[in-house]
């Protein structure tokens, strides 16, 4: 009976360890899923602005 107990708590031990890790994996995942969402925003206005300034300079070219 002793041993099973033993056994349970080491287990219950592993088990609470894994969380921890598995805790803090998750809030790295999520800052770093943060960060890139974002540098996503960032570098999409940068693709509508030169997307902007390409159509301005195609609309000032004389048609041919």
């Amino acid at each position: 009976m002793n041993e099973q107990l033993l056994a349970l708590e080491q287990r219950l031990d592993q088990i609470l360890e894994h969380f921890a890790r598995m805790r803090d994996e998750n809030q790295e995942l999520r800052t770093r899923a943060a960060g890139l969402e974002s540098e996503n925003r960032r570098l999409r206005e940068k693709v509508d602005a030169a997307a902007e300034r390409v159509e301005s300079l195609l609309e000032g070219l004389p048609e041919s």
